[in-house]
């Protein structure tokens, strides 16, 4: 499956801060330049999310669209609407499938490991879930190395479909995959969708020492900002401005280095951003391809070790 190397997610705006409109007017434009890979969950703003992407996507051609969305997290106060026991993965996915107003879900993720569900159990109910073409794909997202090889482990031995995919947290300032995950996810087949590499925004540049948040940022909203707070102490900002020189030298702007770092990264099949204007997405667009000096990039991991 060839998803583009840029992605829209609508973690923290869509469904919340971006009504239905906006939202659509979002995912038209990141279609027209080139994004197929959407991604979202049932847990963003608790299925508001899913309902705003599926509204902005019903007037697209659906073949030419690749739809991600996730299940775990608790739906509700109910005991059984959490986790990944075959009864939670099978209605979540029902219900998912009900917000987005698909037939069938192209890549579903399960959002955490669950170590009090067997992974036969989810690696079976998810197989099951493929078989009756509700999925296509299926990948877990910021799971552990030794979760992750378990899994391909017992679909393998039982003949099910495997996993293609986890989805990390990975960006110049957060790095814990290279530790172990990539290379077992190399292993194992398993390709990197990453979140937050623009590090929630503070890989822009747009954050300063000793200068509040802009108006209007994601550091200036409190109710999104939490995690981030350790990026926004000034200690640690003017770290960051460090990077100056060095992406004036790349020729780029701050957003396209980070997304192009991550990208170098051959484990990393697409890098997942946010956007609340349109007009953000022919930056973070540009990061595709865009060819840039490995010493650079050294350079930069030297100055935010």
């Amino acid at each position: 499956m060839r998803v583009s190397e840029v992605a829209l997610g609508g973690w923290l705006t869509q469904g919340r801060t971006l009504d239905s409109s906006a939202t659509a007017a979002i995912v038209r434009h990141a279609f027209e330049l080139g994004v197929n890979f959407f991604d979202t969950a049932d847990v963003y703003n608790l299925g508001e999310a899913e309902k705003a992407l599926g509204h902005a996507v019903k007037d697209l051609r659906r073949r030419n669209l690749f739809i991600a969305t996730k299940c775990y997290f608790p739906m509700s106060e109910a005991p059984n609407d959490r986790g990944l026991s075959r009864k939670h993965i099978v209605e979540s996915c029902n219900d998912s499938l009900k917000r987005l107003g698909l037939d069938y879900i192209d890549l579903y993720q399960f959002h955490r490991h669950d170590p009090e569900s067997p992974i036969e159990e989810v690696v079976r109910a998810v197989d099951d879930l493929v078989r009756q073409g509700k999925v296509l794909y299926w990948g877990v997202s910021m799971w552990p190395a030794g979760a992750i090889v378990d899994a391909c482990r017992v679909a393998e031995s039982w003949r099910c479909t495997l996993p293609v995919s986890n989805q990390p947290v990975y960006n110049l300032l957060q790095r814990e995959i290279e530790s172990a995950v990539i290379s077992a996810s190399e292993q194992a087949g398993v390709g990197q969708v990453v979140f937050s590499p623009l590090a929630q925004g503070i890989l822009t540049g747009k954050y300063r020492p000793g200068q509040p948040p802009p108006a209007g940022s994601r550091g200036a909203d409190d109710s999104s900002n939490q995690f981030m707070s350790r990026f926004l102490e000034d200690a640690e900002l003017e770290r960051i401005q460090a990077l100056g020189p060095i992406i004036e030298e790349a020729g780029c702007t701050w957003a396209q280095f980070a997304l192009a770092w991550c990208l170098r990264q051959q484990n990393v099949s697409s890098v997942i951003v946010g956007a609340s204007r349109p007009e953000q997405l022919d930056d973070n667009v540009a990061a595709s391809g865009l060819a840039i000096d490995p010493e650079l990039f050294k350079r930069a991991e030297a100055c935010v070790a």
